[in-house]
Formats: C-alpha cells, structure tokens, sequence
C-alpha cells in the first residue's frame, strides 16, 4: 500500500537537499497541515547510498549531535554516491525530550514494519522501511541511553539468519571503531529498525552512546568519527578505514541475568555500566524510603558478566531495568 507520507524534497536530485517529510496527522496541535520529519540528502552521482538515522527516540542525543556535524561538513561534491541524513526521526518526542512520541504514545523502534493507514509512529516506521531503506546499501540508527539509563558506548550488529548479512554487520560494527559490539541475537526485537534492515537485506548497525538526556562530548565525538569510517569504508568518501580487531563482543543470553526492580523504592547503585562482576557481587542497595521501619536490602547478580546498561533513575518502580547484564560472544 502506497504510503501517505510525502518528502519536500526529490531524493533523486544531485547535490545538497534539505526539507521535510511531511506526515499528515489531523490532531489539535495540527488539524490540516502536517508534522515535519527534517531530512537531508547529499547526492554526488552514482554509487553506495548510506542511511543514516537518529532521534528515533526523542530523548537521546549524541546521535543526532554527531550527524548535525557530519550534514554541517560535508559537501556534495566529496561524495561519491549519496547520504540520506534523518536526524530527529521521531521530531515530536525529540522536541519535547521524550522516549515515546507524544501524537500516539508509542515507541517508534518498536513500531515496525508499521502501517501507512496507522498511527503516526507507524507511517513513519512504515515510510522508512518502504521508502528509505530500500534504497540504502548500509544504514546506522544511533541511540543512546536517554534520560532513563547508560550504555557502555557500544555498537549493535544484528545475527541475521542470512550468514552473510550478519558478517556485513558486524563488519560494519568493527569499521564504526568503538570497543564493545553488542550481538542482537534471539533477544533481538522484530519491531526495531534493525529488523527492517534485515528484512531488506541492508548491512546496518545500530549504537549506544552512553545516556543521561543530554549531550557527551567524548561519546559524541567518537561517534562522529564512527559516521566518517563508515562513509569511507564504503567508498562514499575518501580515505582509508580498516576494521576494529581489538573489540569485545557480548549478547544477552538469558534475560534472568539481568537485574530488574523488585519492589518500588530507591536505587542505590554501586555497579556501572562497563564493569565486569561475578556472581554475589553488590550491584546496589534498594531503600524504601517511603517506608522507612522497612530495612534496605542488597541487590547482588545472579551470574557472571558485563554490566552494558545500568538506570540512571533514582527512584524505581517494580520491574523497571537496574542492570542490563551480558556475556561475551566468541570474537
């Protein structure tokens, strides 16, 4: 079905491009215009297309920082092929620093292959794994912790069933040059643009880049070197890139290795995102502040491995994330 996004711009035109893709969605806020997803295309003639997308979740920006810079820099006529740059892809939650888009309450990378009748999180998921991706030989979504939690920065590759594709991926993991990749195996969720990448065929990587809701300027710079490799790795610009080797690669295993909250209360963390730690090791303290004749208990882990994300929120409802634990993958 023929989707009822419309781009401002011709994704086909040489040069340098910038507009919006307009969704129309009638609501109060906007009744009969349109909300604008901004979109920039750089085109040089023929050759690799690169993908390059963030703020598909609106409180996470040192991916949306780093392709400013990279969409500020770059000229046309120092690619060969094209970059197609979507730095705020889920715009109404980005403005207003929220996970979830605030038209339709819904998690964008949980909203694919979406649906062009649907909500507005759903057109959006489904223009971009109908329109966008097909036309991509690589795609990258950048993410981050947000105002919920830290990642160790690492980059996701995703274990496809096509063998191939998932050595692209990592390859493409390796070229980004961060230390950690995070495999995205049967953990892995169908809805994300991962998946829509894998459906299509298209080597892509996602990341996390730390967290915290603002902007880190170490991550975000070595993010935007990770952006440059890419480009360069494919050919789309100039210049030499060879493969991380020296990286550790961990998946989610089991998701009883992780730490969620138990009770409502406060987190006193003492393990961060990046440690390696054993099982028994203390990962916090859980007070009940609000209940304070109740004693505080010890959060230990159950099993071995790296902590890769841990809350940054203070108070903790029951079942909300403490530690992300995982295992390594034989590199």
């Amino acid at each position: 079905m023929k989707t009822a996004i419309a781009a401002s711009i011709d994704l086909d035109a040489m040069g340098r491009n910038v507009g919006d893709l307009r969704v129309k969605w009638s609501d109060n806020s906007v009744p009969l215009g349109y909300h604008p997803v901004p979109i920039i295309s750089l085109k040089n003639g023929d050759g690799p297309v690169a993908l390059m997308i963030a703020g598909t979740h609106g409180d996470e920006f040192e991916g949306p920082s780093a392709m400013m810079r990279l969409a500020n820099d770059l000229k046309p006529e120092e690619i060969s092929g094209q970059i197609i740059i979507v730095p705020a892809l889920n715009a109404p939650a980005v403005r207003l620093s929220e996970r979830c888009s605030p038209l339709d309450d819904v998690n964008l990378n949980r909203a694919f292959p979406g649906d062009p009748l649907g909500s507005i999180s759903q057109q959006i998921a489904y223009y971009v794994e109908t329109e966008l991706m097909p036309r991509a030989d690589i795609a990258v979504d950048l993410h981050s912790g947000g105002k919920a939690s830290f990642f160790a920065p690492c980059t996701l590759a995703t274990r496809t069933k096509d063998t191939e594709l998932y050595a692209a991926n990592l390859e493409l993991a390796r070229v980004f040059g961060l230390p950690l990749i995070w495999v995205l195996g049967s953990f892995n969720d169908a809805r994300s643009l991962n998946s829509a990448a894998e459906r299509a065929g298209v080597a892509m990587i996602a990341t996390e880049l730390g967290g915290g809701g603002g902007v880190d300027p170490d991550i975000t710079n070595l993010t935007e070197q990770g952006l440059y490799n890419m480009l360069r790795s494919r050919g789309i610009l100039k210049g030499d890139v060879a493969p991380r080797a020296d990286v550790e690669m961990v998946e989610i295993t089991a998701a009883e290795h992780s730490l969620n909250a138990k009770s409502e209360g406060v987190f006193d963390r003492v393990a961060c995102a990046g440690m390696r730690v054993k099982v028994g090791d203390i990962a916090g303290r859980f007070h009940f502040a609000l209940e304070p004749e109740r004693a505080s208990e010890e959060v230990r882990f159950s099993h071995d491995g790296m902590v890769l994300a841990h809350t940054n929120r203070g108070y903790v409802q029951r079942g909300d994330m403490l530690m992300i634990v995982v295992q390594d993958v034989d590199n």
